[in-house]
């Protein structure tokens, strides 16, 4: 049996990594126990299904601009938090331009347990060159930097890394999680552009979108994610674990994610779905956190 560290050795050789299949991925989670990320730090042991999907219920954003508020909106729905509309978290926000740090805090507020994380402390002002952020971001610069300087103060975890896809698969495989991440909009939605919410993301030239999307199962079999889009007319998307990472890290997303922690809910208030048939072969090591 291999080491642990193997999975997320961080010397890996990125041709190395690239050279992995779909089904090369899906036999190696099969194949090797892993280490898993705890927000508690909490360890222990248990045998992953080959696919989970947490039945989060969908909610389509409103306008252009509130895409993270429905997400935390499905979060809320999840919990069964009594919060009734996005209007009522716009008001709670008090901007029309949506960051990370802002659905953090929201989440804060409601004692929901989530850890943050980015590759970026702050807000990126390189991300001037990009006409999604061009005509906010002077404005935003001093207020989103302050909400991430009083996060720690404000009882927040921020981590200054992203997390791998493999170990995405494997938190949502336990499930222990689902998440918020930020993507590049029109990367992630070129395989169901007919039922996007914004109607120029069909655009060939289309620039860097941002938005916000639910990441609540995943398949062993097919290596796709189950997601929730506000944006979309569908309330159930698969989607392939290439295309969420390669929308995930656009230029302009941080790799953010916000990791959301199911361990307070009650159970039997919400309908998880694992897979009947299970992989043996796949254990869950140490959940401790790195």
């Amino acid at each position: 049996m291999w080491p642990l560290y193997i999975l997320f050795n961080k010397n890996l050789k990125a041709e190395e990594e690239a050279a992995l299949s779909k089904r090369e991925r899906s036999s190696f989670l099969e194949s090797y126990p892993h280490e898993k990320l705890s927000t508690n730090g909490k360890c222990s042991v248990s045998v992953l299904p080959s696919s989970y999907i947490v039945d989060v219920p969908h909610v389509n954003q409103l306008y252009s601009w509130d895409c993270g508020l429905a997400c935390v909106l499905m979060v809320f729905r999840t919990f069964s938090i009594n919060v009734h509309s996005i209007e009522s978290l716009a008001e709670l926000c008090c901007t029309t331009s949506i960051w990370t740090v802002d659905l953090a805090y929201l989440l804060q507020k409601f004692s929901v347990s989530f850890s943050y994380y980015t590759v970026t402390f702050g807000a990126n002002p390189n991300y001037s060159v990009e006409t999604f952020y061009k005509e906010q971001l002077p404005n935003d610069l001093i207020r989103v930097d302050m909400l991430f300087k009083k996060s720690l103060e404000a009882g927040i975890n921020i981590q200054c890394r992203s997390l791998s896809i493999e170990e995405i698969s494997l938190l949502i495989l336990s499930g222990e999680y689902i998440a918020i991440a930020l993507v590049d909009q029109y990367k992630l939605s070129r395989s169901w552009l007919k039922d996007v919410f914004i109607s120029d993301i069909s655009d060939i030239n289309s620039g860097y979108t941002g938005h916000y999307v639910i990441i609540c199962g995943y398949d062993t079999e097919t290596d796709e994610f189950e997601i929730r889009d506000p944006a979309s007319s569908r309330k159930h998307i698969k989607i392939s674990s290439d295309c969420l990472e390669e929308a995930r890290k656009s230029f302009g997303t941080d790799e953010d994610l916000l990791l959301i922690s199911l361990d307070e809910i009650d159970r039997k208030r919400i309908r998880i779905s694992p897979s009947l048939q299970l992989s043996p072969h796949v254990k869950v090591g140490s959940f401790c956190q790195i």
